[in-house]
């Protein structure tokens, strides 16, 4: 085969792989565009995609340019090279192969490689502004906060939307002009034959020397920019006492920012200087003034104003800035508005009557945790091993007279739950296209086997209120629908079994694309990666294509510049389903303000995004037009935004305050509730979230819902709240709550509690759960082989100015056993009880003169199983749970005693020694932990030789 057939195969086959590229490339960004089109959102796509790419090309044109035009005055020493005949130093350069380069080099083909070379230039740093686009279309369409920062005055959006961008025109200008300056010193050194640095000076042209010396002040004038703009990166200082500039950056890294930038200012006219005068003297000193200068005043100088100035005056210099920090820090999070009440304990007892005054809030405490609540919709309701509930969602809906909290969840289409001979082409993307229905019931009533009752269950769904209509409950867009379908085909849909039978379904609503013309088929063929869609005959003009159907994946795709809530929830709203997202605007760049996380510092709830289920359609409602970053954002793509008017009052019913930023603000306030900045300093009252105890591992208390009627209201209400303890104590010392209804969404109010009276705060709630030995005994006896015990959230009520403690009681048995609560926990002041539900436990526990903790034929019960003769004590924990399990199971034959009297006493002490290693560990003596610790192993060591 001859070079040339070789030369034309090797060039066609590059062709053919670019126009493989190229057409699958736009194949994505047609069918993108078709989505979003489909959604009404054409122009924000366009912008999107126009806007990223002319950024990317401007960057690119402009680096190739600049490149290019530098390498055009490199021209002449390389000509000047080629045009020479005998030239030792050539030759020594080149060698023998000097002939045959500059025989094929000349001045056409050098404008042509450095051509070539700019624009591949120009692209490789065009692709580095991918994200580039939204900084830039943000700067353009800025929007004030009407708040400055304290140290230079300049409003919250110059460090938001300004400040990010000069920062990248800068980094861009200098890192072309670095490249410009190595490539042409490159080209100047090897072509004028210098072999060191000591030749530079004589060999080097002028015409080099005057080139590289113009591009050398460039860099200088993009350095003294980029010391102007450091200035300002001070209010984001994490070295001092708090976030953001303390007096040591203001008084001396501003200062050295300040002189630095004069320096370098100079230095740039020094260059030019000894450009025209060829005089270098001025830049000599110049460079090592900017050195010794640099030296000084990054390090020496506020090295010694830190450790002279300003830590033997650490309260009285800092004390300005940490309130800078607490103010600004506040208002980011929007904790300036907390309203801080406190909240008085009632010296009385309270009464039955009076919690029953409080019916509402009584009838919705919550029974049911989230976690073991999802396996049990699975188990009791998913019903088809294709269906799954993948989230549990907490709503409260109005169901008459009855203001009612609701545990729900959606019933999804899992494709590879599929048997394998199932899992066919046909059956994923024609058949099985959806879900079906929702199953939901109320938080606060459980039925006599343990399960929830529900409001909406089975399928084909059933409702047992009649204030909850079924509509269309399909779910075409959910969490667990990742991949493509295609309705309205010549194949019925599976919708539901019905018995032996299967029920069929065609698609009625407006969701996907129309897949109307072959050159649509094809160019999803493409997009997906199959020819079936070509090829199948069932697919016809009036078919369409759902694709993008994971609505975590949905939102991002329309709107990728917002950040997203962890938890989108299910929404029942005249007979439709629909998701609520929450959305949220976020940005490092608040001067002062501490980060929640490693890059940001100002979050806010600005947007609701509400998708149908069944139609897939996307609606961002702007619910915070105060908040700058939204309102940019809603210039920017004015046909995404909705206003919070046109939300429909039955979706707006169910709008709540979203749990992952409730606990960035209450984390934030546990700290930045003090406002005093001496108190701040000395950490005198830090916060902290409280843990409980989750399935044997202590976990932080999450925030969570709950229908409770603040002090001072009427009614109770839908509200969002968290426990406060102090910093390395576990008596609880206020609460934080979010309220969700109607106008009054969005206030956050904090209750304290009084200094002088003690609150038990959750963990120690749970501590004393464990110590008290009824109530242990029996959890040990429950968690034998087999089953195991699931203790839920620890809910701290506070009521009628009490505080109650519920805590539901799970089991569960092995080998994906259904949870069923079995016991209710409550806890008021020093009383504990534990009974079969809620409203016994509040009867015994404020009506009844019962005292035990738990019915006395329980303990008679566990007396039996374990051999006690005598009531156990305060503190005693139930005996080796392995040595009960094989008595558990045979109650009707009452056993003698499982172990000697000896091993029972090392047992009783071994559990004992481990609730004093337990305090010890929570109230952070280490040394006494250690020592009990010890003691605990030498128990333990008997007690295997007593088994022996």
């Amino acid at each position: 085969m001859s070079k040339t057939i070789k030369f034309f195969l090797s060039i066609f086959a590059i062709a053919a792989v670019l126009l493989i590229i190229f057409i699958s490339t736009g194949a994505n960004i047609y069918t993108d565009w078709l989505w979003f089109k489909e959604l009404n959102f054409e122009k924000t796509f366009t912008i999107m995609f126009l806007s990223n790419f002319i950024l990317r090309l401007l960057i690119g044109v402009v680096f190739a340019a600049v490149i290019y035009l530098n390498l055009h005055f490199t021209k002449k020493p390389i000509n000047k090279f080629i045009n020479v005949q005998t030239d030792s130093k050539v030759e020594n350069l080149f060698g023998e192969e000097r002939n045959q380069i500059f025989e094929w080099l000349n001045k056409k083909r050098l404008n042509l490689i450095y051509l070539l070379a700019s624009i591949v230039f120009g692209f490789l740093f065009s692709s580095i502004s991918s994200e580039s686009w939204k900084m830039v279309l943000k700067f353009l369409n800025k929007t004030e906060f009407n708040a400055v920062d304290p140290i230079f005055n300049n409003d919250i959006s110059f460090y938001v939307f300004s400040l990010p961008f000069y920062s990248f025109l800068r980094e861009m200008g200098m890192v072309v002009i670095v490249i410009s300056l190595i490539l042409v010193g490159a080209i100047y050194i090897i072509f004028t034959g210098i072999h060191s640095f000591s030749e530079i000076s004589g060999k080097l042209s002028s015409r080099a020397k005057k080139h590289m010396s113009i591009l050398v002040f460039v860099f200088l004038v993009f350095k003294a920019w980029d010391y102007r703009l450091q200035m300002y990166n001070i209010l984001f200082s994490a070295d001092g006492v708090v976030f953001g500039a303390g007096y040591t950056d203001v008084n001396a890294n501003l200062l050295g920012y300040r002189v630095l930038f004069v320096t370098v200012i100079f230095v740039a006219l020094a260059v030019l200087y000894s450009l025209f005068k060829n005089n270098y003297k001025p830049l000599v000193w110049g460079i090592g003034a900017w050195i010794a200068i640099s030296i000084i005043f990054t390090g020496v100088y506020p090295a010694f104003v830190q450790q002279y100035r300003v830590e033997p005056n650490e309260i009285s210099l800092e004390k300005e800035y940490i309130k800078n920090n607490i103010e600004m820090t506040q208002q980011a999070y929007q904790l300036d508005s907390v309203q801080t009440k406190d909240f008085k304990i009632s010296e009385s007892e309270l009464t039955y009557a009076e919690l029953m005054e409080y019916e509402t809030v009584v009838d919705n405490i919550r029974l049911q945790d989230y976690r073991p609540l999802k396996t049990t919709y699975n188990q009791i309701q998913a019903l088809r091993q294709y269906y799954t509930f993948e989230d549990i969602d907490v709503d409260r809906y109005q169901l008459g007279d009855n203001y009612t909290q609701v545990m729900l969840g959606a019933r999804e289409l899992d494709q590879n739950a599929l048997a394998v001979q199932a899992q066919t082409w046909v059956n994923e993307t024609l058949k099985y296209t959806h879900g079906l229905g929702f199953a939901m019931s109320p938080v606060g009533k459980v039925g006599e086997n343990g399960l929830p009752e529900f409001l909406v269950q089975d399928i084909p769904p059933v409702t047992n209120s009649e204030h909850i209509t079924l509509k269309n409950n399909s779910i075409y867009y959910g969490e667990k629908t990742n991949d493509y379908v295609i309705v309205n085909t010549d194949q019925t849909e599976f919708h539901y079994p019905m018995g032996s039978q299967n029920v069929f379904t065609q698609y009625e609503g407006t969701g996907g694309v129309e897949v109307k013309s072959l050159f649509r088929e094809a160019i999803y063929a493409l997009r997906f990666g199959t020819l079936k869609i070509i090829l199948s005959n069932d697919i016809n003009d009036q078919s369409q294509i759902m694709y993008e159907r994971n609505i975590h994946q949905r939102v991002r795709k329309v709107a990728p510049f917002l950040k997203y809530d962890s938890d989108p929830y299910l929404v029942h709203a005249q007979g439709q389903l629909y998701w609520i997202y929450d959305a949220y605007t976020t940005t490092g760049l608040y001067p002062y303000s501490q980060p929640f996380n490693r890059s940001e510092n100002y979050i806010r709830n600005s947007i609701k995004v509400v998708v149908d289920a069944y139609n897939g359609t996307l609606d961002y409602y702007l619910m915070d037009e105060n908040d700058p970053i939204a309102v940019t954002y809603s210039k920017i793509f004015d046909d995404l935004f909705k206003s919070a008017d046109q939300m429909p009052e039955s979706l707006r019913k169910h709008i709540r305050y979203p749990q992952d930023l409730f606990k960035i603000q209450s984390n934030i306030y546990s700290t930045y509730h003090m406002d005093d900045p001496v108190v701040y300093y000395n950490r005198e009252d830090v916060w902290a979230i409280p843990q409980e105890n989750y399935q044997g591992s202590i976990i932080p208390v999450e925030p969570y819902y709950l229908m409770n009627q603040l002090p001072g209201e009427k009614e109770a209400e839908f509200t969002l709240m968290t426990p406060f303890t102090p910093a390395n104590r576990n008596n609880m010392v206020a609460w934080m709550a979010a309220r969700n209804d109607g106008e009054n969404y969005g206030e956050l109010f904090t209750y304290r509690f009084p200094k002088d009276q003690l609150v038990y705060g959750p963990n120690q709630i749970e501590s004393r759960i464990d110590q008290e030995a009824e109530i242990s005994r029996m959890l040990t006896l429950w968690s034998q082989r087999g089953s195991s015990v699931i203790r839920g959230n620890l809910l701290v009520i506070p009521i009628n100015n009490s505080v109650l403690y519920v805590e539901p009681i799970f089991l569960q048995a092995e080998n994906r056993g259904i949870p069923e609560m079995i016991r209710v926990i409550v806890a008021y002041k020093n009383e504990i009880v534990m009974r079969e539900n809620l409203q016994e436990a509040l009867t015994t526990l404020l009506k009844s003169d019962e005292s035990s903790a738990v019915p006395e034929e329980e303990i008679e019960q566990i007396q039996q199983l374990t051999g006690e003769e005598q009531p156990l004590q305060p503190g005693q924990q139930g005996a080796d749970s392995e040595a009960v399990q094989g008595q558990w199971a045979q109650t009707d034959q009452p056993t003698g005693k499982l172990e000697s009297a000896s091993s029972a006493e090392l047992i009783s002490q071994a559990n004992q020694l481990y609730q004093q290693a337990q305090q010890a560990l929570q109230n952070g003596d280490f040394a006494k932990y250690g020592e009990i610790i010890e003691e605990l192993g030498e128990i333990l060591n008997q007690l295997s030789r007593t088994g022996e």
